[in-house]
């Protein structure tokens, strides 16, 4: 396929088709949790060193050929992780009703940064995914 720059950090085949660009930052944070309805040893509890990691996704780049600074996509994530770092999930909101498990976190993470994102970039650019490693092995993911 041939690509024809169209204008800056846009290409196009000629066609009314446009590529997506992604993102995607890594973040940390160490807290606790248990789950409520479940029987085993995650009923107690425990904590774990979360691992997430936000994707935005776009079709335009901004003036100096960005999607998003890396440093902006952390700090929409740092409001969320500053929230959680170094407490019991299960006593803040939505978790006092909800389950503080991986799939629910990455949801929240997910509603979070959309609504964040959606101030500081008018719509261009949006979360495409969440993903929350719980441990180094095992992970859960929310996109729409």
């Amino acid at each position: 396929m041939v690509r024809h720059e169209t204008r800056p950090g846009l290409y196009s085949s000629g066609m009314a088709e446009e590529y997506m660009f992604e993102v995607t930052v890594n973040d940390s944070f160490a807290a606790g949790h248990y789950l409520r309805n479940y029987k085993g040893k995650c009923e107690n509890p425990h904590g774990h060193n979360y691992k997430i990691r936000v994707t935005l996704a776009g079709a335009e780049l901004d003036k100096a050929g960005l999607l998003l600074d890396f440093k902006d996509l952390r700090e929409v994530m740092r409001h969320v992780i500053d929230r959680l770092d170094h407490q019991m999930i299960n006593d803040i909101e939505p978790f006092t009703v909800i389950n503080p498990s991986a799939e629910n976190l990455a949801k929240y993470f997910y509603d979070e940064s959309s609504t964040r994102l959606k101030s500081v970039t008018n719509g261009r650019v949006r979360v495409k995914d969440v993903t929350v490693f719980e441990t180094d092995t095992t992970t859960a993911t929310y996109s729409e």
